[in-house]
């Protein structure tokens, strides 16, 4: 479940919820760009990703005392940005940064892919807030996107794992996909014996199955906070997605 408008003050939020994995997801505009493209006219879409000390069973220490975020922290955060950045047209936005937060509140497996399909929404909110704005030239997005976990745990192919499959699980994926499902990104590893290409396939199959939902579910919720989301996107959004559905 995605739940927009959870905090007051960003251009865009979201809570999303996926079992018990629940992400804030945050949408902050600035009128600048990082220093290598400033003068380009195009913008910027960064990521920062945090978990709240008590979002796991024993308290974490923030890693703000660590001096430094985790190598984990970072590798996710650029995960994030660069899935965001796939689907937005730059160029529409001008010589902005926007800058998207995301919160882990509480962590059961996933967090990752959530904050990819909570941001999005989050993102296309604060999108929408330009456009309405008249501080767009044109739509900003080219597709929607969403991310989910699978992995195959006693053998068998399981959709969304939580923290207890993922621990036991043989195989171990997440999944970025786009609404058009054109892929993103592929994160893959074999925890013990390797797999085959035929899990490989099926394990696609089953992440497209559940992003279709995830783009859907996106969709109703933008439509529902916005009342129309179709001028955000510079072609007919989804369409393989929702089967044409308006």
């Amino acid at each position: 479940m995605i739940f927009p408008d959870y905090i007051k003050h960003a251009e865009g939020s979201t809570l999303i919820q996926c079992g018990e994995t629940k992400v804030i997801c945050t949408a902050s505009i600035e009128d600048k760009v990082p220093q290598f493209l400033r003068g380009k006219g195009q913008g910027w879409i960064t990521s920062e990703y945090g978990m709240i000390p008590r979002s796991t069973g024993e308290r974490m220490v923030r890693e703000a005392s660590k001096g430094r975020p985790s190598g984990r922290t970072h590798e996710i955060q650029r995960l994030i940005g660069r899935s965001l950045r796939s689907v937005v047209d730059m160029q529409a936005i001008g010589e902005r940064t926007l800058w998207m937060d995301c919160d882990v509140i509480s962590a059961d497996g996933g967090t990752r892919t959530a904050s990819i399909t909570g941001a999005f929404v989050a993102m296309a909110m604060a999108l929408a807030r330009l456009k309405r704005q008249n501080l767009l030239p044109k739509p900003p997005l080219l597709d929607s996107v969403a991310a989910v976990s699978v992995g195959m745990v006693d053998g068998e192919a399981r959709l969304d794992l939580n923290y207890e499959e993922d621990s036991k699980a043989e195989v171990d994926m997440n999944v970025v996909m786009t609404g058009r499902e054109m892929l993103v990104e592929i994160q893959g590893t074999a925890e013990g014996k390797p797999f085959s290409q035929t899990q490989l396939e099926s394990l696609l199959e089953l992440a497209s199955l559940g992003i279709r939902q995830l783009n859907m579910h996106q969709r109703e919720v933008l439509r529902e906070n916005l009342g129309t989301v179709d001028d955000l996107f510079q072609s007919e959004p989804l369409t393989i997605a929702l089967g044409n559905q308006q």
